[in-house]
Order: C-alpha cells, then sequence, then structure tokens
C-alpha cells in the first residue's frame, strides 16, 4: 500500500484530538449520500415517467400516421403498398371522428374511431385491453340488433353503462335541412365491451366502432387514415419522409415522434433542471469536504512538518490528503447510490406513490434507472468531491516545516 494512502486511512479512522473534525467528516459522507440519493431517485422517475408514457402512448396509438386526402378506395391494396416499405411492420385503417355520447344518465363527449378489429391488433394493443366483451363482435352485422360501440373504462362508468346497454351517438355530420339547417344525425348502438389502455387520454375520450358504421355515423364513403407500426420506433420519422418520398404528396405522413414533440420536450426539460437543482446538494456537501481538510490541515501541522523533514515530497503531502477526500467523496457516493437503487427499485415494485391518472396520464409514478445515468451521476459525484480536495491539499503541500513546528 502506497505510504500516501496507508497515511489518509489513518487520519480518517484514527481517533483525534479534536472529534469535532470527525464530527464534520460524518456529514461530508452524509451530505455526498443524500444529494447522489436524491439525485438518482429524480433521474430515475423521470426517466420512468418518460418511458412509461412513450410506452402507453405506443400501446394505445400507432407509430406512424398515413393520410390520403382524396380518400382511400381500397385499404387492403394500400395497407400492401404500405408494408413493402422498409421498418413497416403493420398496417391498418382508420376512421376518426368527435361525437357526443348518453345514455339514461349521463352525456360526454367523445371520439370515435372506426376500425378493422383484425388489423387494429397488429398495430395497437386495443385487443389485450379489452376488459370485457369480444372486440370482433364489432365486424358482426346485426339486422335485428342494433350497431355496437366498445367503450373506454373511463367513459363507461361516466355514462354508467356496461356491456349489453344503449347509448345514443350524436354526431355533427349530419342531414341538411332547409329549415333547420345542419341537424345533428343520432344513432342507437349497444355497448359489445370495455377496453382498458391504462392510457386516461383513450379510457376517457375514446369509443371503437367498426368501419362500416363509422362510414354511416360520419358520412363517409372510405377510410382517411392507415395507421403504421414500425419495428424500431425511433425509425419513425425515417418512415414517415420515406413514405412523402416515395409515394408522392397525395399522401402526408407524421410520426409520433411529432405529435407528441411537446411532451417529450418537456419531460426531458423537466428532467434536466431537476438534475441541476438536486445537484446543488452535492456540491453543497463538497464544501463539507473543503471544510474537514482545511481543520484538518490545521490540526495536522507538526504532522506535515515532520513528513517533510523525513523526506516526504510536497506532492506526497498533497496526495494524502486528496485520497481523504476522495474516501470521503466515494464513500458518500457509494453508500448515496446504493440507497438511490434500492429506494427507486422498492418504489417501481410496490407502486407506493399514486396519481391522479387525468392529471398525469399514469395511476402512479413509475421509476427506471438507465444504467448510463446511474454511472454519470457516480463519475459526476467523485468528480466534484476531488474538485473539493484541491484547494486543503495544496494549502498542506505549501506548508513550511519550520513554521509549522515553531507554533506547534
Amino acid at each position: 500500500m502506497p505510504f500516501e494512502l496507508q497515511i489518509a486511512l489513518r487520519y480518517l479512522l484514527a481517533r483525534r484530538r479534536q472529534a469535532f473534525i470527525s464530527v464534520i467528516s460524518f456529514v461530508s459522507i452524509l451530505g455526498v449520500a443524500v444529494g447522489v440519493m436524491a439525485l438518482v431517485i429524480a433521474l430515475a422517475l423521470m426517466t420512468g415517467l418518460q418511458t412509461e408514457l412513450r410506452d402507453r402512448i405506443l400501446g394505445a396509438t400507432a407509430h406512424v400516421f398515413v393520410y390520403k386526402p382524396s380518400g382511400i378506395t381500397d385499404y387492403h391494396a394500400e395497407v400492401a403498398k404500405l408494408k413493402a416499405i422498409p421498418h413497416v411492420k403493420a398496417a391498418a385503417p382508420a376512421i376518426l371522428g368527435k361525437a357526443g355520447l348518453s345514455s339514461q344518465s349521463a352525456t360526454t363527449f367523445v371520439t370515435v374511431k372506426g376500425i378493422d378489429t383484425a388489423l387494429e391488433s397488429t398495430v395497437s394493443d386495443v385487443q389485450r385491453a379489452v376488459v370485457s366483451g369480444n372486440l370482433a363482435d364489432l365486424n358482426v352485422p346485426n339486422e335485428e340488433a342494433p350497431d355496437t360501440i366498445f367503450l373506454g373504462k373511463e367513459v363507461a362508468e361516466d355514462l354508467a353503462v356496461g356491456v349489453g346497454d344503449s347509448v345514443t351517438v350524436i354526431t355533427f355530420e349530419g342531414s341538411l335541412s332547409p329549415f333547420a339547417g345542419m341537424v345533428p344525425r343520432s344513432r342507437r348502438l349497444r355497448v359489445a365491451g370495455v377496453f382498458y389502455m391504462g392510457f386516461n387520454e383513450y379510457d376517457a375520450t375514446y369509443g371503437f366502432v367498426s368501419l362500416d358504421v363509422a362510414e354511416r355515423l360520419f358520412n363517409r364513403t372510405t377510410p382517411e387514415l392507415i395507421q403504421l407500426t414500425v419495428d424500431d420506433i425511433y425509425a419513425a420519422p425515417q418512415v414517415a419522409s420515406t413514405i412523402t418520398q416515395k409515394l408522392g404528396d397525395k399522401y402526408v405522413a407524421s410520426d409520433w415522434t411529432t405529435l407528441n414533440q411537446s411532451l417529450f420536450k418537456a419531460l426531458t426539460l423537466e428532467k434536466f433542471a431537476i438534475s441541476i437543482t438536486i445537484g446543488l446538494i452535492v456540491m453543497v456537501a463538497a464544501l463539507n469536504i473543503v471544510a474537514s481538510l482545511v481543520l484538518l490541515v490545521m490540526e495536522k501541522s507538526p504532522d506535515i512538518a515532520i513528513l517533510k523533514t523525513m523526506g516526504a515530497s510536497a506532492r506526497s503531502v498533497m496526495f494524502v490528503f486528496m485520497l481523504q477526500g476522495l474516501i470521503i467523496g466515494m464513500a458518500g457516493t457509494l453508500v448515496g447510490s446504493a440507497l438511490g437503487v434500492s429506494s427507486a427499485w422498492v418504489l417501481n415494485r410496490y407502486h407506493l406513490i399514486k396519481v391522479p391518472g387525468d392529471v398525469y396520464q399514469v395511476s402512479y409514478l413509475p421509476f427506471t434507472l438507465l444504467p448510463i445515468d446511474l454511472l454519470v451521476v457516480i463519475v459526476l459525484a467523485v468528480l466534484i468531491c476531488f474538485v473539493a480536495t484541491i484547494y486543503p491539499s495544496r494549502q498542506a503541500a505549501r506548508l513550511k516545516p519550520v513554521e509549522a513546528l515553531r507554533y506547534s
């Protein structure tokens, strides 16, 4: 063991005449540990929230949306054409429209989405999200019974309806009357089932019908939209631009990163701001390291003088106090990292922090810690602690043996 490290450990672990310095060293370790733990938990929270929102958005919707203003007369042919584009895994048509939905006890506004149930399950998680009923019932026409609709769980709760109950759909694409103008069109639908995506924007505002029913509700003759999923979610912008380049200007494509750009930019900015704010705790703890080393240099002035008279160089003396500060910083960093990782795992595993889903789009705060984030926190914390050792270590190295022994 190098004698600099041996002396540093001895100064750190041995009892001193001034116990106050030992207290400051302990407080320094505790401060670094608390700062690192808080930073690890904060990064895990923001990363978990980003990941959870992204997964729920992509579970409820497709990765790329292709619009054809002139209309899609044969969506099967269009689906085959779009699936031939690199990275595209699946495609499905859709019709979107706004409507009022009412039951005997309540009224609400929803987005009605017309789907092909066989293809929709390839671009979204709606099949796995079914709570009650059978999604295939949407495609089964029955002249004796009304058309069917699948409702989000919160929509069904707001309307106080379940499978088998009837609701009235009122659309604004109605009939033109010479006396009353545009008369809204209403149609009676039977609730065929309920789905729960775990994403409030869908569970509280969406209803699914078949393509045929959507065409009649919104006075359309063809689907207006084709949804795509890709093999790599981060390749979605490239796929969207490729569609316009290969198929011409009659196609308009947008991807999930563009549609949710403001949300994820806000989350990234919050993650950066929180990291800086909590990182100040580590800097404050580093100031305690400066104070403890300065006091230690004052206490150990005779020892420093003796070391120098015995042949120790100024660099060796500086290394002694640098190593002591690094040991304090590394101990606090390791303890804080362990506590932060453990806390994030427990909070995420047992869903301990519940939040209102209509505000945050999730029912609990998720915590996901990326290895790169943990590595950055550890490296920066140790680096800050190392910088804090420079000033007191240089002061110790500059100490003259004659003056130190004269006033000891």
